[in-house]
C-alpha cells in the first residue's frame, strides 16, 4: 500500500468540495510543502467530514470520510494551525474516538 511516515492534522476547516488541486494548495499554505510519504488531514467546519491528502513520492491521493452520526474529535484552532499525529492517534481519530488521549503503544497520556 502507500507508505506514510508522518501524519499531519490541520486545525482550520476545509471546504469539502475541494478537489486535489485545492487541497494541495491548502497543504502548501499550511505546512509549507507536501512532503513525500506524508498524510495531511482536514475536516469541514462541522467536523463530520474529513479529507486526507497523501503524497506517495510520485503523486497525490485524496480520500474522504463522512460520519453519518457524531463528529470527529478535531482540535481547537487556538492550539496552532497544525499538529503531528502518530498511527494510533490516526486510527482513533478516524473511528471518532478521543485520539488526544492515545499515546505510543496505546497508553493513555492525558486525563
Amino acid at each position: 500500500m502507500i507508505r506514510i511516515d508522518e501524519i499531519w492534522l490541520a486545525t482550520e476547516p476545509l471546504d469539502m468540495r475541494a478537489g486535489p488541486d485545492t487541497a494541495l494548495a491548502r497543504v502548501v499554505a499550511v505546512f509549507g510543502a507536501a512532503q513525500p510519504h506524508c498524510a495531511y488531514l482536514f475536516a469541514n467546519r462541522r467536523a463530520n467530514r474529513m479529507k486526507v491528502l497523501v503524497h506517495d513520492g510520485l503523486g497525490i491521493w485524496l480520500a474522504a470520510r463522512r460520519l453519518h452520526q457524531g463528529k470527529f474529535k478535531w482540535p481547537e484552532t487556538w492550539r496552532g494551525q497544525r499538529l503531528a499525529l502518530n498511527p494510533e492517534q490516526l486510527q482513533a481519530l478516524v473511528q471518532g474516538l478521543p485520539w488526544q488521549w492515545v499515546g505510543p503503544g496505546g497508553a493513555i497520556t492525558v486525563l
